[in-house]
């Protein structure tokens, strides 16, 4: 530590992230026609692996980075579905807790042009993962290259994965996934290496000069089709990024698969805002597909 804030450098090309955070089973809604409200709409419903920290973890897996997963799931089928094409993408889920209860879950209405109406999450499973199963990912934990952590912990768990990074020397990354979730982590987003707050969550949180007063090195605010704006330490001032032009087929998943490219090109050696260029690709990529993770996102980035 130093002046509050982690004193770190990459431990490689193939340094190994490790993610803490929500894993759930994904309905998507989607109408075939514009939304009528109050009433039954035609369209389609698909169910997939989902949470954010689990779609971060298969975004790097899928661009060749090694990475394990930490968090928890329910002793039932979804559980089981999710840990088993989790596992198959090349995610290590060693850590992963199965308690009894049902998994968490995420269910999403997407109007007919696949933007978000509206979203209904459970987290009961990842509002159990606890202190003491952070703690006892702490081998993977030391030798990471970056620690991730989704908003989605509780209070004393993301603390708790904070610091045993900060014991380590890992640079930590957090991204605080909604307006009530980052008021909620108000006080623990410090000493990090990056948090990624939408513009209402930059708000919950206090603020760019505070977070940076905070030991942030990195504050870098997502505006979603207007691109986003990347803040740093040491009077640098800010630096815009646009969004690549996309057809937007499903909004799901662009932000983690955004955060995702960030940590695999930051790891690989590029600057913040070259990575960040780089993540605003991976999330045009992926509004462009039906799917909330796509297989092909390593190979689609490199073309």
């Amino acid at each position: 530590m130093s002046n509050g804030t982690v004193t770190w450098s990459p431990r490689g090309a193939d340094a190994r992230v490790v993610v803490v955070g929500g894993i759930n089973a994904d309905l998507k809604a989607r109408t075939t026609a514009p939304l009528v409200p109050g009433t039954s709409n035609p369209g389609t419903a698909t169910l997939t692996p989902g949470g954010v920290g689990r779609n971060v973890a298969e975004n790097l897996a899928h661009l060749g980075r090694p990475v394990a997963l930490v968090g928890v799931v329910g002793d039932d089928d979804l559980g089981r579905l999710v840990l088993d094409a989790t596992s198959a993408a090349g995610v290590d889920v060693t850590h992963v807790r199965c308690r009894l209860g049902p998994t968490g879950s995420y269910t999403a209405l997407l109007d007919h042009h696949g933007e978000l109406v509206a979203g209904v999450a459970d987290m009961a499973a990842a509002d159990a993962l606890t202190p003491e199963d952070v703690r006892a990912a702490e081998s993977v934990v030391a030798g990471a290259g970056m620690l991730v952590l989704d908003g989605n912990l509780p209070v004393a768990a993301f603390a708790a994965a904070r610091d045993l990074a900060a014991a380590h020397g890992v640079p930590v990354v957090v991204d605080p996934v909604s307006v009530p979730k980052a008021a909620r982590l108000t006080a623990q987003v410090r000493d990090l290496l990056a948090v990624t707050p939408s513009h209402g969550e930059l708000e919950a949180l206090g603020g760019v000069p505070a977070l940076l007063a905070r030991g942030v090195d990195l504050v870098w605010e997502r505006r979603g089709a207007s691109g986003s704006v990347l803040h740093t330490a040491g009077g640098a001032g800010a630096v815009e990024l646009a969004a690549p032009e996309t057809a937007v087929v499903d909004v799901t998943g662009a932000g983690d698969a955004m955060l995702a490219a960030w940590c695999h090109a930051v790891l690989a050696g590029q600057g913040h805002a070259e990575a960040a260029a780089y993540a605003h690709e991976a999330a045009a990529l992926t509004v462009a597909s039906p799917l909330t993770v796509r297989p092909d996102l390593g190979e689609m980035l490199a073309r």
